[in-house]
Parts: C-alpha cells; sequence; structure tokens
C-alpha cells in the first residue's frame, strides 16, 4: 500500500527527466525522498496532485549520468513510458522550472524576486507580481479535395512531416493566425477555418491550438526561412508522419479516420 507521505518526482536537467528503471521499464520515480539529492538552496516545487500523492519538481545543474537504477530522457521521449496523465504533469513540470529559472529577478527594477505561491511570484522592492508566460501557437490541417497539407519545417530533428504552425502575434485573433500563417509559410489561402482542439505544448511553454481548413486558391510557394518542403498529400501516399504525442498527429488522425469530413 502506498505512503501517505510518499510523493512522485519530477526531476529535471535542462529538459530531459529521471525515470527508474523497473523490471525491464522505466517509470516516474515515487517514494518519501527524492531520487537523487537535489542542490543546497534548491526549490522544491510542488505542481500538483496525481493518485492522491504530491507531484514535486526540482531541477539540477548538471547532467544526470545513468545508472543501474535511473536514466534520464528527453521530455518528448520520455512520452513512450508515460500514462497520458503523467506526461501532461511532466509538461507542467517542466514548465514551472523553466519559469522559476527565467523569472528570479524583477523585469521592472532588478530586485530579486521572492516566491509568493506555486505559481506566482512578487518583487519585494516594486511590487511587480510575476506569473508563467504561455506562447499560443496555432496550428492548421489544411484540405484540398481528398488531400491534405504538410510540411517540413527546418527545424524538424529526423524526416517526417507536419502540419502549417505558428505564433499568435499580438492583436491577431486565432483565426488571423491561422491565414496568415498558411499565407506566409506555403502562399495558399484558405477559407472555413474551424476549431479542432488544443494541447499544452511544455517546449518550453506554450499552448497550441488546433484547427481544420479548406483550400481555396493559390499554389504552393514556401517561405524558405521557415520550410524546407510543403505538398498534398492523399491518404495513400503519406509521408511519415509526427509522433502520437503531437496535436499535429491527432488532426492528421482524425482526417485519416473521417474521409467523408468535407
Amino acid at each position: 500500500m502506498k505512503q501517505i507521505n510518499n510523493a512522485w518526482w519530477f526531476v529535471f536537467d535542462k529538459d530531459r527527466l529521471l525515470l527508474e528503471k523497473q523490471n525491464g521499464t522505466l517509470v516516474l520515480p515515487q517514494g518519501e525522498s527524492a531520487p537523487i539529492a537535489p542542490p543546497q538552496g534548491t526549490t522544491i516545487h510542488e505542481i500538483a496532485t496525481m493518485e492522491n500523492l504530491p507531484c514535486k519538481a526540482f531541477s539540477i545543474d548538471h547532467e544526470i549520468a545513468e545508472t543501474d537504477m535511473y536514466v534520464a530522457l528527453g521530455l518528448r521521449m520520455a512520452y513512450d513510458n508515460l500514462s497520458d496523465p503523467q506526461y501532461q504533469l511532466a509538461g507542467k513540470a517542466f514548465e514551472i522550472l523553466h519559469w522559476d529559472h527565467n523569472s528570479r529577478f524583477c523585469s521592472v527594477c532588478g530586485a530579486m524576486m521572492q516566491q509568493r505561491e506555486a505559481v506566482m511570484k512578487k518583487c519585494p522592492v516594486c511590487n511587480t507580481e510575476m506569473y508563467p508566460n504561455i506562447s499560443t501557437a496555432i496550428i492548421v490541417l489544411v484540405r484540398k479535395d481528398d488531400a491534405a497539407l504538410m510540411v517540413r519545417a527546418l527545424n524538424f530533428r529526423g524526416t517526417h512531416y507536419g502540419l502549417v504552425a505558428g505564433f499568435l502575434e499580438t492583436g491577431e485573433t486565432l483565426e488571423e493566425c491561422v491565414h496568415r500563417e498558411v499565407k506566409e509559410e506555403t502562399g495558399l489561402d484558405i477559407k472555413n477555418v474551424t476549431y479542432f482542439g488544443n494541447q499544452p505544448w511544455p517546449y518550453p511553454s506554450g499552448l497550441m491550438v488546433g484547427f481544420v481548413a479548406d483550400y481555396d486558391g493559390g499554389e504552393i510557394k514556401i517561405q524558405k526561412e521557415e520550410l524546407s518542403t510543403a505538398a498534398f498529400f492523399t491518404r495513400d501516399n503519406l509521408p511519415e508522419l509526427p509522433r502520437k504525442l503531437s496535436l499535429a498527429r491527432r488532426l492528421i488522425d482524425w482526417w485519416l479516420e473521417n474521409p467523408q469530413e468535407r
């Protein structure tokens, strides 16, 4: 039986999450104390509860070496070893640690910030409050007859294709952002922009908002500063697809499973 004073531990070095080796699998560490000792002066954040146990997070400033008991994996790679709730909390932990590291000083007067609540710091000099910043981005699946627009961004790792995506700009609606990003990156016009869903995207602190749209004219002319290629693909001629963890893959899977949708 789990002890009431146990906790789940989210320990990071940079973007790598510590996992415990257990019976040939990798699992999230759980215990009364941290799996590795936090450096002196480290803030241990309580980020949530899961299965009636607190979730605690901290980061270290050196690389975690693999041992017989533990190994550290990049947050994206850790997806394959965690349940959906665990992965979502791992992302939240990483975002809070990223915010903590980047909000040490007041952006107004430069004084050292003081943590007052789980996700709030306050300047003791000018009383400026700081909360985690979330960067909003859109991602869109564009349909043309029985094909979908897929792209390869220059910053993609591997050989997979994804969907047009980009960050929301100041003073812009989400739908306006969808139209602008598609036009800027591919030269195409679209119509019938409809909301699909959203997803926290902790790389390092984003919210991805998904849409579906229809082609409305133009020829593909890629933005070479952003993309290496773009094309419409039919269901029987698909490129390598993004991993299951992404909203891009959810959009593509929905399109593949719903050929009747127009």
